[in-house]
């Protein structure tokens, strides 16, 4: 350990992404990426900026993202003022934590002990008390149990990383219940067929949504995530971002983005094509013994009742496929298997054919 670091610094427990390793001819179905490249808008557009001889990236981009917030809030009749745009839905998230999550007063925030695992690593950094709660037996999340008093309460939908999902008429009952309690809801897989709930910011002032362009929009390699909520909501997030980089989205970022929210053609498209590979690949896994949990992701969570979860993550490396094994109380023995293209869907199937018929030593 460094005799430099900072107190803070020796108490992090940094969150772990999925490898990005670079080997040829892999099967790479660990991090939930899209497997299709993103809206042909969104290349001419970047094609078009880049072929005008680049002379604007020597200038600073708009650092309020402005023509992104108009294109996000247009779909929903909201006002600019009501979306807030950072670099990636985890920097969206990190603020939203600053800002909105940090109510030591009003008791620990609170979030599922099976979620997204970077909501820890945030409260850790920024000194939030948090504790969690049991997803029930069918791994969902059980809102009309949880205390009446907390600091807060974030939580994916669809949930990660099951992929369940909960309906917005619950979440509404939830939040009409529970006027004084902020709660963000991470929408990153909303748009493979959960219900959003950004049509509530209105009626429900203490909620915030936030959503990603990495996943249904195909853009993780450029980061970009949205928040929606109410003015005040929004401005906590600027004020906070504007304390912290004033610049989070470069101008090629900003381009793609609003060209990928204005391309809904290529979006329903492209859900409808891996939504129909998650059920394909959903049967596919049950034919080969697998229980599969019900998603609405563009991942599915699966385990076989006779072989470990580790065991099966590392025969897979072994064929070049890339999965991804939590290791977890209750969940050590699924898989999240991100949705690839019918090719790579194939491959995996025919690569657990090959090692669940391999006798065991």
């Amino acid at each position: 350990m460094s005799m430099f670091w900072s107190s803070v610094v020796h108490r992090l427990s940094p969150y772990v992404p999925g490898e990005q390793p670079r080997v040829h001819d892999l099967v790479k179905l660990n991090t939930n990426e899209n497997p299709y490249p993103p809206s042909p808008h969104v290349l001419a557009a970047l094609r078009a900026e880049l072929a005008s001889d680049g002379a604007s990236l020597r200038l600073y981009p708009d650092p309020a993202s402005l023509a992104v917030r108009q294109a996000a809030a247009a779909p929903w009749g909201l006002s600019d003022e009501e979306v807030f745009v950072g670099n990636g839905s985890d920097e969206v998230l990190a603020f939203a934590f600053q800002a909105l999550l940090n109510h030591p007063d009003q008791g620990p925030l609170l979030f599922p002990d099976i979620s997204y695992s970077f909501y820890p690593s945030y409260c850790r950094l920024y000194g939030i008390a948090f504790e969690t709660f049991a997803v029930d037996a069918q791994f969902e999340i059980a809102l009309e149990t949880l205390p009446a008093h907390m600091g807060g309460l974030i939580f994916p939908n669809p949930n990660a990383p099951t992929g369940i999902a909960l309906s917005r008429d619950r979440i509404y009952r939830f939040l009409r219940d529970r006027p004084q309690l902020m709660v963000v809801i991470d929408e990153a897989y909303v748009d493979f067929g959960a219900d959003s709930c950004v049509g509530l910011i209105r009626e429900c002032p203490n909620l915030l949504i936030t959503q990603s362009l990495s996943k249904s929009r195909a853009l993780a390699g450029l980061r970009l995530g949205l928040a929606f909520g109410s003015a005040p909501l929004i401005a906590a997030l600027i004020r906070v971002k504007d304390s912290f980089n004033s610049y989070p989205v470069d101008r090629l970022a900003g381009l793609a983005a609003v060209e990928a929210l204005r391309d809904t053609r290529w979006l329903s498209e492209n859900i409808a094509q891996v939504v129909h590979d998650r059920q394909w690949l959903s049967q596919a896994l049950e034919d080969l013994g697998f229980s599969v949990l019900p998603s609405k992701a563009n991942f599915v969570f699966a385990r076989h009742p006779e072989h470990a979860g580790a065991a099966l993550l590392e025969k897979l490396r072994e064929k070049k496929i890339l999965v991804r094994q939590f290791n977890r109380p209750r969940i050590a023995d699924y898989l999240r298997i991100s949705v690839g293209t019918p090719a790579q869907c194939q491959t995996l199937i025919k690569a657990m054919k090959e090692i669940l018929e391999r006798p065991r030593a």
